[in-house]
C-alpha cells in the first residue's frame, strides 16, 4: 500500500464523500460561531482532511483547524447525509500525531500522562492526595494571596480555585470499597468509577455507589477497569485508546452484571464506541459490541427503578447544562430531566440553548483557553439568564467548566454548579 493510500485510510478518506457542504452543521458549531471561519467549521474542516488525503495541502494545514475543534459532536445531530464526524476528526488527529515533530522531554511527558497517570488507579488517588494537604495545610491559601498561583503553566491558576474540597486519604482509603452487595436487587450493574471522577469528584462516585444502592441496584466494582481512553484518542493516540478499550473489555467480561453504569459523559461517549476501534467480523470488533450494549449512564438505570421516593424537599431553582457527549454521541436526553423533576422543590429552567457546548471538551479548556472561554461567555449568559441557584450536569470537565464560568461571572455567592448525582442525593432518596 502506497504512502497516500496508507493516509487516506488512517484519514477516513472515503467518509468525507458523504459531506455534501450544505451548511446545515454551520449554526450548531461553537467554534464556527466564535472564530467566525470557514476553516473552523464541521465542513470546512472536512473539507481539508479531503484536500490532504489528496496531496493537496499539508497535514500542517489541517492541525489548528482540528485542534480547535471541540469534538463535541453537535454537528453530527443535524447533518442531513449522517456524516461520521466523529471518525474523521480521530483519523486526522491520529495522522496529527503522526507527522509532528517532538523534543525527547515533551515525549516524556506524554508517556508518563498517557501511559501511567490517567490510567492508573494509584496516581489518580495520589492526585486527590496531594490535592487535599494543599487544601487542607493552607498552602492554597497562602499561594492566592501571594499570588503565586499566577505561575502556574497553561492557566491551570484558574482551575486550582473550582476544584472540590478532597476527603483526607484515610477517608479515601476507608470508603474505597471494591465489592459491594445489596439484595433483592433490582439488576446487577458494574460502576466504571473513570480516572478523573474517582481522582478529583471522590464524593461524586461514592454518592453515585450509595444512590444505586439506595435504589435497588446490587454493585459490583471491577478492580482491573481502566481509563475510558478519550483523552488519548482526542490527542490521536488511537493505538493507545484501542489497548484501554481492550483491558476494560476483558475486565468487564469477568464480571456477569446487566448495566455496565458511567456516571462521566465523556467517557461513557467514549465507551458507548468501543466497536467502531475493530475491524468488523473480529473476536474483539464482537466483544466490544457485547460491551457497548452494557453501557448505560448512572441516569438512565435510576430513571427506571421502581418504588422510589424523595424524604427531602430541595427548595431551589435549577437549570441543566447537558453534556455534548451524552446528547449528541450516547443519545442520552430525557433522563436526567425526568429525575430532576420528580425531586421535591426544584423548580427546573430550561437554557435557551441548551445543546451548545460550554467549552470544556475533556483538556480543551486547558491546551485552548482562550478560545474555551470566549464558548463559557456565552454559555454563562445562557445560565444566568435562567436566575437559577444552581446548575446542574452530568460530566466532570462541564462541572469544572460550570464552577469556572460562576467564578468568572462573580456570582458564586447565588449560583453553584453540581453533579446530577449530588442533587439527587441531597432529596435523600429511598425505596419503597
Amino acid at each position: 500500500m502506497g504512502e497516500l493510500q496508507t493516509l487516506q485510510q488512517k484519514i477516513n478518506y472515503d467518509k468525507t464523500f458523504d459531506c455534501v457542504q450544505c451548511g446545515y452543521c454551520l449554526p450548531a458549531c461553537p467554534t464556527y460561531e466564535t472564530l467566525e471561519k470557514e476553516t473552523h467549521s464541521p465542513r470546512g474542516r472536512i473539507n481539508l482532511v479531503k484536500m490532504v488525503a489528496e496531496g493537496k495541502a499539508s497535514v500542517e494545514d489541517l492541525e489548528k483547524p482540528m485542534e480547535k475543534c471541540l469534538g463535541c459532536m453537535a454537528c453530527t445531530t443535524v447533518c442531513p447525509t449522517n456524516v461520521q464526524y466523529g471518525q474523521i476528526l480521530e483519523g486526522a488527529k491520529e495522522v496529527i500525531e503522526d507527522h509532528r515533530v517532538k523534543s525527547a522531554s515533551r515525549n516524556r511527558i506524554e508517556d508518563f500522562l498517557f501511559g501511567s497517570f490517567f490510567p492508573s488507579e494509584k496516581w489518580m488517588n495520589t492526585l486527590g492526595n496531594l490535592t487535599w494537604f494543599y487544601q487542607r495545610t493552607g498552602i492554597q491559601a497562602l499561594a492566592n494571596i501571594s499570588r503565586l498561583t499566577k505561575l502556574a503553566p497553561l492557566h491551570l491558576d484558574k482551575f486550582e480555585k473550582v476544584i472540590p474540597k478532597q476527603p483526607s486519604p484515610k477517608e479515601r482509603a476507608q470508603r474505597m470499597k471494591r465489592y459491594i452487595r445489596k439484595r433483592p436487587a433490582q439488576a446487577k450493574v458494574a460502576f466504571f468509577t473513570g480516572c478523573v471522577m474517582d481522582g478529583v469528584f471522590f464524593q461524586t462516585n461514592q454518592n453515585t455507589l450509595e444512590l444505586l444502592l439506595r435504589f435497588g441496584f446490587e454493585v459490583v466494582i471491577p478492580e482491573q477497569q481502566t481509563c475510558c481512553g478519550a483523552l488519548h484518542a482526542h490527542s490521536g493516540k488511537v493505538n493507545d485508546s484501542i489497548d484501554l478499550a481492550k483491558r476494560n473489555i476483558v475486565a468487564f467480561e469477568e464480571e456477569e452484571v446487566d448495566y455496565i453504569v458511567n456516571n462521566a459523559g465523556g467517557c461513557g461517549a467514549r465507551m458507548v464506541e468501543y466497536h467502531h476501534l475493530f475491524k468488523e467480523g473480529t473476536s474483539w470488533h464482537k466483544r466490544a459490541k457485547q460491551f457497548v450494549s452494557k453501557i448505560r449512564d448512572i441516569s438512565e438505570v435510576l430513571v427506571e427503578a421502581d418504588g422510589m421516593f424523595f424524604n427531602k424537599s430541595v427548595d431551589k431553582t435549577v437549570t441543566y447544562q447537558p453534556s455534548c457527549h451524552m446528547t449528541n454521541v450516547q443519545k442520552v436526553k430525557t433522563p436526567p430531566l425526568q429525575l430532576m423533576k420528580k425531586v421535591p422543590g426544584v423548580k427546573l429552567k430550561e437554557l435557551a440553548r441548551p445543546d451548545f457546548c460550554c467549552g470544556s471538551a475533556g483538556i480543551y479548556n486547558i491546551v485552548n483557553y482562550e478560545d474555551s472561554m470566549d464558548i463559557l461567555d456565552l454559555k454563562m449568559n445562557d445560565v444566568c439568564g435562567t436566575g437559577s441557584e444552581s446548575v446542574v450536569t452530568t460530566n466532570p470537565g462541564c462541572l469544572l467548566q460550570m464552577k469556572l464560568g460562576i467564578e468568572r461571572e462573580g456570582v458564586s455567592h447565588t449560583m453553584n454548579a453540581v453533579h446530577l448525582v449530588d442533587l439527587l442525593l441531597e432529596a435523600d432518596p429511598q425505596q419503597q
